[in-house]
C-alpha cells in the first residue's frame, strides 16, 4: 500500500484586500492581547467567500477555506478549477512560501516547486549559478548537482546561453530551465503550476513527459495545476477540482474533468424572455435563443447527429453580417470553426435573425462540448463574442453515457472488408 507523503487538515487562508496586516495599529494590538491570551484570532471569524465575480462588502476574504485532502507516494493530482479558485494559493501554501491563517500541512520528503516563471532564481546570476542555486536550495549536495547539470541543460535547450545571466532570458528559456532544475535534482514531490504554458508545444509535451516518467517510472508525487484539460487527462490520475477557495470534488481524474466541465454555470439551452435591451449581447447584437437538439430521437448520441439554431436581434444595419460558430471539447480542442454569412451586399436589417446548422451522425465521438459564438462584420471585425455559451453532452448510446469515451475526437463509420481462407497451402 502507498505510503502518505501529504496530508492537510482543515487548511485555511485569510488575505485583507488592499492592504497588508490588520491596516490598523488598533487591529495589531487586538490580534496581540487576543494571542496572548491563548484565544483565536477575531480576524478570523469574519470574511467571505473568494467570488471574485461579484463585489463584495467585506475587506476580508478566504482565499481557501477547511480544505481537506490526502496525496500518496507515486500519484499524480491535477488541481484544476476556475480563475481565483484558490488553485495557486494551496501550491504556495504546500511550497511553503506562504504560511497558512488556519490548519495543518503535513509533507514527507523534498518539495520541488515551479510556481511561476523564474521561481527561485535570481536575477543577476548566470543559468549555471541559479542550477546550483536551486540545487542547494532543494537540499542537494553540490556533487548531485553536478551529476545531473548536463542532462539538466541538454533538456532546457539553453546550453548556448547557459552563463548569461538569466535576467536576459525569454520567459520561454526562463521556465525551459526552471523545470528542467525542478525535475532532474530527484525531487520526492513535484509541484508544478500553469507555468508550462509559457512554452512552446514541443517543449510542453517534453514537461509532460517528464512529469509521466517522475510519476510513473520513478515513482514520485507530481501536482499539476492546468487549464488544459488534455494535459491533466494525460498526466493525472486523480482530480482535484477546487471552486471559490474549497474543495468540490476529489477523485478520478475523468470523472473530476467530467465535473468541472459540467460545473461551469453553461447553459445547455437558451432562450431570452422580456426586453431585448436586457438579453445577453452590447450594442451591436443581442441573442435571444440557442438551442441544440437530436436530429433523431430524444437523446443526442453519436449516431443522432445534432441541430443547432440561434435567434439574436441585429441592432447595426447596413454591413456585412456573419455568425461563427466555434465547437470545442472538454479537453478544449477546437472540433471544428465555422460561419454562416448573413448578408454579404451590405443589407443587413436592424431586427431578428434565425441561423440553424445541421451536423451528421457519426461525426461527434462521446463527451461533453461548448459552443462559442462570434458575431462579426466584413468576417474581419468581431461585433460580440461569447465563450462557451452553451454546453451539451454527446451520449455513448451502446453504455447508455459517456463514462467510457473512446479515443477520437471523431466517430466517423468506416467501411471494412474482409476475407479469409482456410486452406494456406497455395498461398505460402
Amino acid at each position: 500500500m502507498s505510503e502518505k507523503v501529504i496530508k492537510v487538515e482543515n487548511l485555511s487562508k485569510q488575505y485583507r484586500l488592499g492592504d497588508i496586516g490588520t491596516g490598523t495599529i488598533s487591529h495589531d494590538l487586538n490580534r496581540w492581547w487576543y494571542n496572548v491570551r491563548g484565544l483565536e484570532d477575531p480576524y478570523l471569524k469574519i470574511g467571505e467567500e473568494n467570488d471574485r465575480t461579484t463585489r463584495g462588502i467585506n475587506k476580508y476574504i478566504w482565499a481557501l477555506q477547511d480544505i481537506n485532502f490526502e496525496i500518496k507516494e507515486g500519484e499524480a493530482v491535477g488541481i484544476i478549477g476556475r480563475n481565483g479558485a484558490g488553485k495557486s494559493t494551496l501550491l504556495k501554501l504546500l511550497s511553503r512560501t506562504t504560511t497558512p491563517t488556519k490548519g495543518k500541512i503535513k509533507i514527507k520528503g523534498k518539495v520541488a516547486s515551479l510556481l511561476e516563471v523564474g521561481t527561485g532564481f535570481h536575477p543577476d546570476l548566470s543559468g549555471r549559478e541559479n542550477v546550483f542555486l536551486n540545487g542547494a536550495i532543494l537540499g542537494m549536495r553540490k556533487q548531485e548537482i553536478k551529476n545531473k547539470f548536463d542532462e539538466i541543460v541538454d533538456f532546457a535547450g539553453v546550453e548556448r546561453y547557459i552563463d548569461t545571466p538569466v535576467k536576459r532570458y525569454s520567459s520561454g528559456m526562463y521556465v525551459r530551465l526552471a523545470f528542467g532544475v525542478a525535475a532532474h535534482l530527484d525531487p520526492d514531490i513535484l509541484i508544478v503550476d500553469e507555468v508550462l504554458a509559457v512554452g512552446d508545444a514541443e517543449f510542453q509535451k517534453k514537461c509532460l513527459g517528464k512529469m509521466k516518467d517522475v510519476s510513473g517510472r520513478q515513482g514520485r508525487t507530481v501536482i499539476f495545476v492546468s487549464h488544459n484539460m488534455a494535459a491533466v487527462k494525460k498526466l493525472c490520475t486523480v482530480g482535484i477540482v477546487m471552486r471559490f477557495g474549497k474543495i468540490d470534488f476529489n477523485g478520478e481524474v475523468q470523472t473530476a474533468i467530467n465535473y468541472y466541465q459540467k460545473d461551469q454555470n453553461i447553459n445547455s439551452r437558451f432562450e431570452h424572455f422580456g426586453e431585448v435591451i436586457k438579453a445577453p449581447g452590447n450594442e451591436n447584437i443581442r441573442i435571444l435563443k440557442f438551442t441544440v437538439s437530436p436530429l433523431k430521437g430524444e437523446t443526442i448520441t453519436v449516431s443522432s447527429g445534432i441541430e443547432f439554431e440561434i435567434a439574436f436581434y441585429n441592432n447595426k444595419a447596413n454591413i456585412n453580417l456573419d455568425v461563427t460558430f466555434e465547437l470545442k471539447n472538454s479537453d478544449e480542442v477546437v472540433i471544428f470553426h465555422h460561419g454562416k454569412i448573413v448578408s454579404n451586399s451590405k443589407d443587413a436589417k436592424l431586427g431578428l435573425y434565425t441561423v440553424k446548422g445541421r451536423l451528421t451522425p457519426f461525426v461527434l465521438n462521446a463527451g461533453n462540448y461548448q459552443f462559442t459564438l462570434i458575431f462579426g462584420e466584413d468576417q474581419r471585425y468581431s461585433l460580440f463574442t461569447i465563450a462557451d455559451f452553451i454546453q451539451f453532452e454527446v451520449m455513448n448510446e451502446s453504455i447508455g453515457s459517456n463514462s467510457s469515451i473512446l479515443p477520437g475526437i471523431i466517430r466517423l463509420p468506416i467501411e471494412y472488408e474482409q476475407s479469409f481462407q482456410a486452406d494456406i497451402a497455395n498461398v505460402i
